[in-house]
């Protein structure tokens, strides 16, 4: 084990540099974390102390990586590091070029929105081949944002009229009869992340128009029974808690013109009883209909703070040693 690796990067000027070292070198301190290993930068080389030929070079791939992205002239993020960093652990070559030359749509300050990792690629690509798409996976992969991005794109492209987005009305440990107001209102407050992702695409004051003139609905699932839902953008979020007489419901409205995306966490039902979940239950007995997409995310599709991949992936290991255990 050598003291101190030089890795070059002599290409690279002052601007990428700091792309790719990120706010205060965050990004440099996160490869440090990844790696366990002290990293320095100077005047376009990297030094690595006590590392291994294997480390150096699994180091030097990241950098590389991260590289195609900073020349670019675009700035590198901490999840940037971290899933180049877990891709080519595995042995899997990150695209970022390939991944960032999908735009999905743009914020209203201009930023372009693209998948992060290579499960939100596959999500973004069934979505625009697909009519109907079910996403699950774990908090943080980006189900319920990237779904919302599509479907304001596709509104402001003329494609379809309405985006109508939805969930189902179940407590997650809270009770809803003691809050004040109807339905809706009591509903409201879970659907932050539906208004969240409006925001940022639309702005506040053009959302709540929108809303107001009914080219957006927010509204709970019980809402959507005996409507045929036509020239429209349908998402279904939280759709792990629908009962399976919901999930027929819903997915029986479709109506000509229109998109439905079903996201959902399989780990995260709150239904009572031994009732078995309708997202469970429809991508069994849906996934040889072939225009119909199927996307499962990953916790490696994570592109929330580093400690949620690692709580998930905790988790999941508990998971299946409950799971040893109950056998």
């Amino acid at each position: 084990m050598n003291d101190v690796i030089r890795i070059d990067l002599y290409d690279l000027n002052d601007e990428e540099a700091r792309n790719l070292l990120g706010p205060d070198d965050r990004n440099l301190k996160t490869l440090q974390e990844i790696t366990g290993r002290q990293i320095s930068y100077r005047n376009s080389c990297f030094f690595v102390r006590n590392c291994n030929e294997l480390e150096v070079h699994l180091i030097e791939e990241i950098l590389h990586s991260l590289k195609s992205i900073a020349v670019q002239g675009k700035a590198v993020s901490e999840q940037d590091v971290i899933y180049a960093a877990r891709s080519l652990k595995k042995g899997n070559e990150p695209d970022f070029q390939g991944m960032q030359s999908v735009i999905v749509g743009r914020t209203l300050a201009g930023k372009a929105i693209s998948p992060k990792t290579k499960g939100q690629e596959e999500f973004v690509e069934k979505m625009n081949s697909c009519d109907i798409v079910f996403a699950t996976g774990p908090a943080g992969t980006g189900k319920t944002y990237l779904a919302v991005v599509q479907a304001v794109s596709a509104m402001k492209r003329g494609e379809v009229k309405r985006i109508v987005l939805t969930r189902p009305a179940v407590e997650a440990g809270e009770s809803l009869g003691f809050l004040p107001g109807d339905l809706k209102e009591k509903v409201d407050p879970y659907l932050t992340p539906l208004y969240d992702a409006l925001h940022i695409m639309l702005g506040n004051e053009a959302t709540d128009k929108l809303i107001e003139r009914g080219a957006i609905e927010i509204a709970p699932l019980a809402y959507m029974r005996g409507r045929t839902l036509d020239d429209a953008y349908v998402i279904l979020d939280e759709a792990q808690n629908t009962t399976i007489a919901q999930m027929k419901m819903f997915l029986t409205r479709l109506g000509f013109h229109s998109h439905m995306i079903i996201t959902g966490d399989v780990t995260q039902i709150d239904l009572n009883g031994k009732q078995e979940s309708g997202l469970i239950q429809a991508v069994r007995i849906l996934k040889d209909v072939k225009e119909i997409g199927f996307v499962e995310l990953t916790s490696d599709d994570v592109v929330r703070h580093p400690l949620v991949q690692k709580i998930i992936e905790c988790y999941e290991k508990a998971g299946r040693g409950q799971t040893k255990t109950d056998k």
